[in-house]
């Protein structure tokens, strides 16, 4: 089993913590770098995912891209049903939340992480990253009410696919330099998450 990607990025870093919980260890393959053997630009990583973005899963014939459909692959291959769920009504459950955290949360931060952080120059206009900010932390605040009322998890009492992209997504806020609420549960509920090895290695480690 191949990775490529980056493992600083946030993409990748949730199909490694993935990977964690399953106890995989894919080999993992430095793409989306600036040099031209490792560009997601280039020809070859275009023949694997024309698309020409990170990360990719490559297993045995079958080559995967978008990082949550990688995620509920890998938790579907090892018949993992604790973080990916069978029945209907609950695996349902996990996939609204992680493809909350695709649409409307990362859409949400765009402007203001990557001015403030990645320091891009086509997100340079202050009122842009002041929008976002302010998207950003209705969407955590939207996060905080339903973990009041959620259990110990995003999706109740038990650890799923939820949990890794969502936290993901937490420490990337944590790490922005915007004025944020205080959002207790969102804090209680990342306490609670990071003792989880998969945590410690590729979410809270310095990288947002």
């Amino acid at each position: 089993m191949r990775l490529l990607g980056q493992p600083n990025s946030i993409n990748v870093r949730k199909v490694l913590w993935t990977c964690v919980e399953l106890n995989l260890e894919p080999n993992i393959e430095h793409w989306g770098g600036t040099e031209d053997n490792h560009a997601t630009s280039s020809p070859d990583f275009r023949a694997v995912n024309p698309k020409g973005l990170v990360p990719v899963l490559i297993d045995r014939d079958t080559a995967l891209s978008e990082s949550n459909t990688i995620c509920r692959y890998l938790a579907a291959r090892e018949n993992r049903t604790d973080l990916l769920p069978v029945a209907l009504v609950e695996r349902a459950t996990v996939e609204v939340w992680m493809d909350w955290q695709q649409t409307e949360l990362n859409n949400a931060w765009r402007a203001a992480f990557m001015g403030l952080v990645r320091h891009d120059r086509a997100y340079s206009d202050v009122v842009s990253q002041q929008a976002s900010a302010n998207a950003w932390n209705e969407q955590m605040s939207l996060l905080d009410t339903h973990l009041a009322n959620s259990g110990s998890f995003v999706c109740g009492d038990a650890f799923t696919l939820a949990d890794i992209v969502l936290a993901l997504s937490v420490n990337r806020w944590e790490m922005t330099p915007i004025t944020k609420p205080s959002l207790s549960n969102v804090a209680a509920w990342m306490e609670h998450l990071s003792s989880r090895p998969g945590f410690q290695l590729h979410c809270r480690n310095g990288v947002p």
